[in-house]
């Protein structure tokens, strides 16, 4: 790859290409009127905007096509796992749903979940766009207890305010010492001009008892993606007593000092991009591939000058640099207890999503509606597919393995290809979990709980309630409680598996 320099994204993401599209459509009994309406109960997580009315367009479509009665629950991602036990505890699951991997591991082997394995090969859209090593992980060996949900998962990057470091005079950082002058630096020194000292640097949250949006640091500092392989073992995140401290005191610091938002033990899973595009911190993680058409444009209806460029990850005391990399755990599913006649009508709905036309509709929408075809053959968007977002099921529930998921028929090639470029250079930094997708009995029975008393640690040594030596009280009770036995459990997997 050719050698590269930060570059300004407001220029990066300027242009897009058309998606793919190959594959052959659904069987042609999958539009035949005459079958009978199938009521179709479907559940998914939902993020910024929520979700869609009962009679959105997206919807009416899928009902025509298919002959259903497609009813879509959306659900904040904030609440997701919560609304999932509810369900289990009556026992009362929609007909295929979204499910994420701790509560996939707790129900796997429990008969809630169809097994797809004997069918997908009838379907060739599914066979030829959901890999079989996608489908097979995190299932039992021979069985598919459902679809993966596809991430890219070294997609997401830092940003930093270009004009603010212009106007204070400072240079682009490159370790994790410069990341913390610049994000001082922004909230001391009045970058927007307000004569108010109201900017801290940056910010991040905290969800499901787990960090976000600080991946890049917590990797500079040595810590896992939730587990590291050591020496032929693997070793929780949890557990990494020296890393933690180093970390702990670095935004202890910055906490301190005005450099870290004072609201990040609140911040839900996205605020911390939206305090960016506020204009209210220096510094976040942001999605390329949502760039131009939200972050930048947010941020420029507040700052119309406002600039944006790619930071990469610092380097960290040893020189170590992180992305944030996605782990692929979360699935479709498939509810066993409902009849044969509404499992084959969920599979067809899923394959139509697969196909050419159906992967078009869920990825941009309805031609006519959404976009345009010109004479010259060139697509243009129209206003209602910003009111509508019609590409909501392509982006919280199903898609292809597809890295242009997010990128638009009517988007410019040379700015797909940027988007490309970003995914590429973040592949050097790559911080792969080990531990992906493995199980763990006791995790299942005691995780969530060992979480939040170590995340209520760590949270109060950022915060200055307590010493950074509550950080060694934190690990003893968290390998004391239960996690002993999550190291041995989770082990054994990786000793099979090596």
């Amino acid at each position: 790859m050719k050698k590269w320099l930060p570059v300004l994204l407001s220029s990066v993401f300027t242009i897009s290409v058309v998606g793919c599209s190959q594959g052959s459509t659904i069987p042609k009994e999958t539009t035949n009127s005459s079958k009978e309406q199938l009521t179709i109960n479907m559940m998914t997580v939902s993020y910024a905007g929520g979700g869609w009315p009962e009679d959105h367009p997206v919807i009416k479509e899928l009902n025509k096509k298919l002959n259903i009665n497609f009813k879509v629950q959306w659900v904040p991602s904030d609440t997701y796992a919560q609304k999932l036990n509810v369900m289990a505890a009556s026992n009362e699951f929609p007909d295929v749903f979204y499910i994420q991997e701790a509560e996939f591991n707790k129900w796997r082997d429990k008969g809630i979940f169809m097994d797809v394995k004997p069918e997908v090969d009838k379907y060739a859209n599914l066979a030829k766009f959901i890999p079989a090593d996608g489908m097979a992980k995190m299932s039992p060996k021979g069985k598919y207890y459902g679809f993966p949900y596809y991430v890219t998962d070294t997609r997401d990057t830092l940003a930093i305010r270009k004009d603010w470091l212009d106007k204070l005079g400072l240079k682009m950082p490159t370790t994790t010492d410069e990341f913390y002058e610049v994000a001082k630096a922004f909230a001391t020194q009045d970058p927007d001009g307000n004569g108010q000292a109201d900017t801290p640097g940056f910010s991040f949250g905290i969800v499901n008892n787990k960090f976000v949006h600080i991946e890049p640091i917590m990797g500079a500092f040595g810590l896992g993606n939730e587990w590291s392989e050591v020496n032929g073992q693997l070793v929780p995140m949890q557990v990494q007593t020296n890393e933690l401290k180093e970390f702990a005191a670095f935004m202890k610091k910055a906490y301190a000092e005005g450099a870290l938002d004072k609201d990040f033990p609140a911040n839900k899973q996205k605020e911390s991009i939206g305090k960016l595009e506020a204009g209210k911190t220096g510094i976040a993680m942001i999605v390329p591939n949502e760039f131009f058409n939200g972050t930048l444009p947010n941020l420029r209806k507040i700052t119309p000058s406002a600039e944006l460029v790619q930071l990469l990850p610092p380097k960290g005391p040893t020189g170590k640099q992180a992305t944030p990399t996605l782990q692929m755990t979360n699935k479709i599913v498939i509810n066993a207890k409902i009849d044969a006649a509404k499992k084959q009508r969920i599979m067809e709905l899923l394959d139509y999503m697969m196909s050419d036309p159906g992967y078009d509709l869920i990825k941009n929408g309805i031609e006519g509606m959404h976009y345009t075809k010109g004479n010259d053959g060139k697509y243009q968007k129209l206003d209602a597919f910003d009111k509508d977002r019609p590409q909501l099921l392509s982006t919280w529930f199903f898609r292809r393995f597809d890295p242009d998921i997010q990128i638009r028929k009517w988007d410019d090639q040379e700015f797909a290809q940027k988007v490309r470029s970003v995914f590429e250079i973040n592949e050097k930094y790559r911080w792969k979990n080990p531990a992906e997708g493995f199980f763990s009995e006791t995790v299942t029975k005691k995780g969530s709980g060992l979480q939040q008393k170590w995340m209520e640690t760590m949270t109060k040594v950022i915060v200055g309630q307590v010493p950074l030596t509550a950080i060694d009280d934190a690990v003893a009770a968290w390998k004391r409680d239960g996690g002993d036995e999550i190291i041995k459990e989770i082990n054994a997997q990786y000793q099979l598996l090596k």
